[in-house]
């Protein structure tokens, strides 16, 4: 039995490749989904935020991230669509990122198509333009004159859910979805500070413990960190749904949590191989 437990440490690591990435494969391509329990916190914060909106009205959502970064935040900005169009919020969205026109597009063509909403009267991309924070800041005065037309060049006059925004105040809550800089900081600086402005973001796992602060001096009022705050935000906009759309982040997370399953148990393995061994040895000399 000793010697068995001691080969395990020396197993083919070749095999252990393998195990991890059938743990990966098998959950996501059976879509097995793990409980999610939703306490309070930051991303029931920005839910809750989102679901005091009126009917009627009008958020910002920026897409300030790349494919790159697609996979955490993607599944927040369709189960942000999803609740913003079915409490029939009206969105314009843009993008501080060159990549985050298309990939905005996507996610919000992707909702509207389910939810039988319009391109114009229920949503609009006004696309993309550099500048970061000063873009931010001019648009905090004349938001047409920074965008007078959206992405694919329709005139934004012609724009009925542009009718009555002229300027960041016409907002009713800024949401960003970053993955760095421009991104949250700016939005939070140049729009939430200067014109009081609600803000809300979603982040990579890896960068939002730099936004708690943000969260601690009322400067946020809610936030997604990284896939597991995309899996709670997929959880809360299903409640009382009864044939909600697919998601892509509670998968995830089962498959990630079936991957750490996976590597604690190699650890532990590991670990008792190790002992083993010392023990065999010691007891030899």
């Amino acid at each position: 039995m000793s010697t068995f437990i001691e080969k395990l440490g020396n197993i083919d690591r070749r095999i252990i490749f393998i195990v991890m990435a059938l743990a990966v494969i098998i959950p996501l391509a059976v879509r097995l989904t793990l409980p999610i329990p939703i306490d309070e916190g930051p991303s029931k914060n920005m839910y809750d935020a989102v679901d005091a909106l009126p009917p009627g009205s009008t958020v910002l959502l920026s897409f300030d991230y790349d494919p790159s970064t697609m996979p955490e935040l993607q599944p927040m900005a369709i189960a942000l669509a999803q609740q913003l169009m079915t409490k029939d919020i009206k969105i314009v969205s843009l993008a501080l990122w060159p990549m985050g026109v298309s990939l905005g597009n996507e996610a919000l063509s992707y909702v509207s198509d389910s939810l039988g909403r319009e391109e114009y009267v229920d949503w609009v991309n006004l696309g993309y333009k550099t500048g970061g924070g000063v873009l931010i800041v001019r648009m905090g005065s004349d938001i047409k004159s920074v965008f007078p037309e959206d992405y694919s060049g329709k005139s934004v006059d012609e724009i009925p859910v542009m009718d009555e925004i002229n300027m960041l105040g016409d907002f009713d809550m800024i949401i960003s979805l970053s993955a760095g800089d421009p991104g949250i900081p700016a939005w939070v600086m140049m729009a939430g500070d200067r014109y009081d402005i609600p803000i809300g973001g979603g982040c990579t796992a890896v960068s939002a413990p730099q936004f708690y602060p943000y969260l601690g001096t009322g400067q946020m009022l809610g936030l997604l960190g990284g896939l597991k705050g995309a899996a709670d935000y997929e959880t809360m906009v299903r409640i009382g749904v009864d044939d909600p759309p697919a998601g892509t982040a509670t998968p995830g997370m089962a498959a990630q949590s079936v991957a750490h399953l996976v590597i604690m148990l190699f650890i532990i393995l590991g670990n008792i191989s190790y002992l083993a061994s010392k023990k065999r040895k010691g007891g030899a000399k």
